[in-house]
């Protein structure tokens, strides 16, 4: 019956995802069928510990992320978790040897989120690399599937994917950060003067990222390639989308992706993966 347990574990995973981010989901079903489930239990944990973060405020959100974390460390090293989602996320990382201390980093992000409303530079790096750097080289272990020379040579790429991604929500949760959370992560940026020079040197700096990430998602696995090409560019356009915007706009709306523009960039994608142009 333990095969039935993981199962409906890992079944929590996959709704917490699509319940979450129909982007990512989708994205996800293009990978190869023996990649899916580990990275829907990835997201699955990082889904609820950013749960507690940002959206508990009627409890003690210190106390719950401390219980998670502890929970979390428990599931890892008894193999076993009444949690679903600590007991897929247990699976996962004991199958694919994920390294602890990219949990200990991203954890520690979700403490910082908790006490810090504004960053400096080194706190903004040390964010970016605990809440998404490291989530992506969590995938790049199973995209790799145990392949250590080739998941060492593409960290660089991943982590850049990662802060792309991150920074590119940060731009498009401006508004819903400050007036919600009272946070602003762009270290020198002020959300009552945020101007365009702000925000043409933030976006300088995301392109970097993306340029360097493509580089490194061309070199991936085969069973990995499509599907982190297509998040790569759902969030290269939602990027372009921002790019046009005023930086008084980003501050009064939230920037989306259509649902029809990304069934356009997946038709796109899937001929440019059919004629080898990826």
């Amino acid at each position: 019956m333990l095969n039935l347990f993981n199962r409906v574990s890992q079944d929590c995973s996959k709704i917490t995802t699509q319940q979450y981010s129909t982007s990512f989901s989708s994205a996800i079903r293009l990978l190869h069928k023996d990649l899916r489930t580990p990275i829907f239990n990835i997201y699955g944990f990082v889904r609820f510990a950013d749960e507690i973060v940002d959206t508990f405020h009627e409890h003690d959100k210190t106390t719950l992320l401390q219980e998670f974390k502890v929970a979390t460390y428990q599931a890892i090293e008894r193999g076993i978790s009444m949690n679903p989602i600590l007991h897929s996320f247990q699976l996962t990382v004991n199958q694919y040897k994920i390294d602890h201390q990219l949990i200990d980093a991203f954890l520690h992000s979700m403490e910082m989120d908790l006490n810090k409303k504004n960053y400096d530079r080194s706190g903004y790096e040390e964010y970016i690399y605990g809440s998404a750097e490291v989530v992506g080289l969590m995938c790049l272990n199973i995209f790799c599937e145990g392949d250590k020379d080739e998941c060492n040579r593409l960290i660089p790429a991943a982590r850049s994917l990662g802060s792309a991604f991150q920074k590119v929500n940060f731009l498009r949760d401006l508004k819903a950060d400050y007036e919600g959370l009272d946070r602003m992560y762009f270290p020198g940026c002020d959300f009552s003067s945020f101007t365009q020079t702000d925000k043409n040197l933030i976006e300088a700096d995301i392109q970097k990222d993306f340029d360097e990430a493509y580089a490194g998602i061309k070199q991936l696995p085969l069973k990995a390639r499509f599907g982190v090409y297509v998040a790569y560019k759902y969030y290269l356009s939602l990027f372009k989308k921002i790019k046009k915007v005023q930086p008084q706009k980003i501050m009064h709306q939230r920037i989306r992706i259509p649902d029809y523009s990304k069934i356009f960039i997946l038709a796109k994608a899937g001929i440019r993966s059919q004629l080898n142009l990826l």
